[in-house]
């Protein structure tokens, strides 16, 4: 009698064997793609030819991330921003189209820079960025003329601004003012004057967000919440400066670009997290969405749209949950679609992926938490995580989540629940603006709903729950164990805050004023914030944490997982404790980011199924 020998599941570095991609820009003939992906183990400069074949790698960083990127009008350089080991303190190169040596255009190392939307004048001889050089507490839109490296400080006004894209002229150039997550104040630079020109009231404040002009300079495209509760497109006319509706789904608009003849106008609507790619021929206006590309999610740091300069073609950047991110190339007129990158690197059998399950769960005070539900191949009972996004105001969307550490998770028989709890983004702004000034309040109530749904799930083993996330999501995981202690047999907080005093205090210099707003003054409302502190409730955590923490970190400093994890160590709590020294919020090494999966789910699986 002959017996076969079982297959083995894949590891969680079989799963994680994926190139991810960041940001791309087209050469000016339109054959290349400069792009950012971590094919090396670092987020570095790739050339892909958009016809299909092997990338050119550009930039050959170990310890620094390639954040930006933008070609140059006449095709012969490409600009972009790098970091060292994940501070976020981007700096500005440019560097040769045909490879060499890249020439630092900045180099205040204390001092955050980022590219405008288009950076570069239609001529070449500009670029458009913004910096705290000047005050560590503002940001700036400085002008670079190319040639002779002088810099105009062209928008100096002491708020946080970032620079939008320049009109086909040259003689205008957007601005967006960003006084919190949920409102921006839209500027006009008269470039050849110098004037500063407010396009909405700073004293009732939308979500204004200016996109891409159009060929003639009459006016530009913008995406707003103003009077509506979701993200809507308008086109703003310079001459009557007035806003007039173009697309007002009932979902939420998340990016939009234009064709350089102005014939193809294309934006994404966020459908319950799914990307929905809509393409508007102006000169028949007829609008139609791409079905032929996979069900999945554009880049959730915007963007993930690229149309080429021969107006012809459109390259999206889509990721689904059993799918990492690809890029695909479509054909404006008729919609044809092709895959043009692959980014898994080791074969995995796709019988064993799980697509979610998108679920409702009843709030405390009659909201509706949407939820994605990830159930194991079989019957169960299952252990499950309860997974909590960033932000707060970010959102669970449909994708290849971690490198794919939900599938790992499932292919070893743990499910995962992945909620939108109050402040999450994508559901309208009354929604989002829950979490302002409560973290730590209402969401705990969220946080236990979800607990309580998992454990009234008949295949779900409701003595062996798990919680995971990250930042803000890392902060919910101390919540959640301290303050709900009686749910939890395992957690993962990876560089999640324990203190929001010491949180707010230890911000970088431009998030201050946004973070009183979101957060609360730790100067005049310390009580309150130490209510809602995980800190404050060290004493009640009996779970076993597995703690993750980048050394680097400008956001949720080293101190925060510090304290807790001393705090838990005297009292003899099981605590794993692992610090990256050559990392900041997240990861930007690939070894660090499977290592850091790898160790989670192993946690999880010692303590869940084990």
């Amino acid at each position: 009698m002959s017996s076969k020998t079982q297959p083995s599941l894949p590891t969680m570095d079989d799963f994680a064997a994926v190139i991810t991609y960041g940001g791309a820009s087209f050469s000016p003939d339109g054959t290349q793609l400069a792009v950012i992906n971590n094919r090396s183990g670092q987020y570095n400069l790739w050339l892909q030819p958009v016809a299909g074949g092997e990338q050119t790698q550009l930039t050959f960083y170990t310890d620094n991330a390639v954040r930006e990127v933008a070609w140059s009008p006449d095709g012969k350089q490409i600009l972009y921003t790098a970091d060292v080991q994940g501070n976020e303190k981007h700096q500005l190169f440019l560097m040769p189209a045909a490879g060499g040596d890249a020439e630092a255009l900045t180099g205040n190392p204390e001092v955050q820079y980022f590219l405008g939307d288009s950076p570069w004048s239609p001529d070449g001889q500009y670029i458009a960025y913004a910096g705290n050089d000047r005050d560590p507490y503002a940001q700036d839109i400085i002008v670079r003329e190319v040639p002779t490296g002088e810099d105009d400080r062209a928008v100096a006004d002491g708020r946080i601004n970032f620079a939008g894209s320049r009109s086909h002229d040259g003689k205008f150039l957007l601005v967006a003012d960003g006084r919190s997550n949920l409102e921006v104040l839209p500027k006009l630079l008269h470039v050849q004057t110098g004037e500063i020109e407010d396009l909405g009231d700073p004293d009732d404040l939308a979500n204004d967000r200016p996109a891409v002009w159009a060929p003639d300079g009459s006016g530009f495209w913008m995406v707003t919440d103003r009077d509506s509760e979701h993200d809507w497109l308008g086109f703003y006319d310079l001459a009557t400066r007035t806003l007039a509706p173009v697309a007002q789904p009932d979902w939420s608009i998340e990016t939009v670009d234009l064709s350089k003849d102005g014939k193809w106008l294309v934006w994404s609507v966020n459908e319950n997290g799914f990307s929905r790619i809509q393409v508007l021929n102006r000169e028949t206006n007829e609008q139609t969405e791409l079905t032929g590309l996979p069900g999945g999610t554009l880049p959730s740091f915007g963007g993930g749209l690229y149309l080429s300069p021969d107006n012809a073609t459109m390259v999206a950047q889509l990721v689904t949950p059993t799918k990492p991110n690809e890029l695909y190339v479509v054909e404006l007129e008729t919609g044809a679609t092709r895959r043009l990158t692959a980014s898994r690197l080791r074969p995995i059998d796709e019988s064993l992926l799980v697509e979610p399950e998108q679920v409702e769960i009843e709030a405390f005070d009659g909201l509706t938490i949407p939820a994605l539900l990830f159930k194991p191949h079989g019957d169960g009972p299952f252990p499950a995580v309860l997974s909590i996004h960033g932000g707060p105001e970010a959102q669970e969307r449909p994708t290849y989540a971690y490198r794919g550490f939900y599938q790992f998770l499932l292919s070893r028989g743990i499910a995962v629940l992945a909620p939108n709890i109050r402040g999450s983004s994508g559901y309208g702004k009354s929604y989002q603006k829950l979490i302002h000034r409560d973290l730590g309040g209402n969401d705990v109530k969220d946080f236990e709903a979800c607990a309580n749904d998992l454990r009234s799930l008949p295949w779900v083993d409701s003595n062996k729950l798990g919680v995971f996330g990250g930042s803000y999501g890392g902060f919910a995981v101390l919540t959640c164990v301290s303050r709900l202690p009686q749910y939890w047999a395992a957690a993962v907080d990876i560089v999640g805050p324990s203190n929001l005093v010491t949180l707010i205090r230890s911000f970088p210099p431009t998030w201050r004023d946004v973070a009183k707003t979101t957060f609360g003054d730790p100067d005049t409302e310390e009580e309150d914030l130490l209510r809602r502190s995980p800190i404050t409730y060290v004493d009640q955590i009996v779970a076993p944490l597995y703690v993750i923490q980048g050394a680097n970190d400008p956001r949720v400093v080293q101190a925060e997982s510090d304290t807790i994890v001393e705090k838990l160590r005297e009292r003899g709590v099981d605590v794993k404790y692992d610090i990256y020294h050559d990392e900041g919020h997240g990861f930007t090494k690939v070894e660090n980011d499977i290592k850091a999966m790898r160790d989670s789910g192993q946690f999880f699986i010692d303590h869940l199924v084990g």
